[in-house]
């Protein structure tokens, strides 16, 4: 199959919900659940999923890992570690942007066609958003995949209005 850029989509919603191939989880690095999507996604796919991550050792930040979806929709999750902002001159955005690349590459070791993303690092990890946004964006466009479509799941309006702004090369 021949690498080329995703379609980029972007939603205002549940990323538990959605119907594609795989999930990505803003994860702690115990991988064991936790707040905002990340315990979400734990309760939406059942206890099996902690089970799992039992088993996989942690995730370091900026690294990714993959498990079945079990109760959801989407067959797989990949589970990414994101940066904690400091910042943003401690290596926040390269290691934000190995989230989506390494998410990426995770897809495509399961063949994965579509994968939707939450605002890695924006919640409690306090990475501002339109930053953020702008790192997703970028990653993903530039990121060699196989994966035709990525979805940006945004979780309130704040989030989608910068989304959109990165996505349609507005100034923020």
């Amino acid at each position: 199959m021949t690498l080329a850029q995703p379609s980029l989509q972007l939603v205002l919603g549940d990323i538990t919900t959605q119907d594609v191939d795989a999930i990505v989880n803003a994860a702690n690095s115990s991988l064991l659940g936790g707040g905002g999507v990340d315990g979400a996604i734990h309760r939406a796919a059942g206890p099996e999923l902690l089970e799992h991550c039992r088993l996989l050792g942690g995730c370091e930040t900026g690294q990714a890992k993959i498990t079945p979806g079990f109760d959801l929709t989407a067959h797989w999750i990949i589970h990414t570690g994101g940066p904690v902002w400091r910042g943003g001159q401690q290596g926040e955005p390269e290691l934000l942007a190995s989230c989506y690349s390494e998410s990426l590459a995770q897809a495509d070791e399961v063949e994965a066609n579509s994968v939707a993303f939450p605002a890695i690092s924006t919640g409690i990890f306090g990475y501002p958003i339109h930053a953020a946004a702008s790192v997703a964006v970028n990653t993903v466009r530039s990121t060699p995949t196989n994966v035709s479509a990525v979805r940006f799941v945004c979780f309130d309006e704040e989030t989608w209005d910068a989304y959109e702004t990165t996505i349609n090369g507005h100034s923020a």
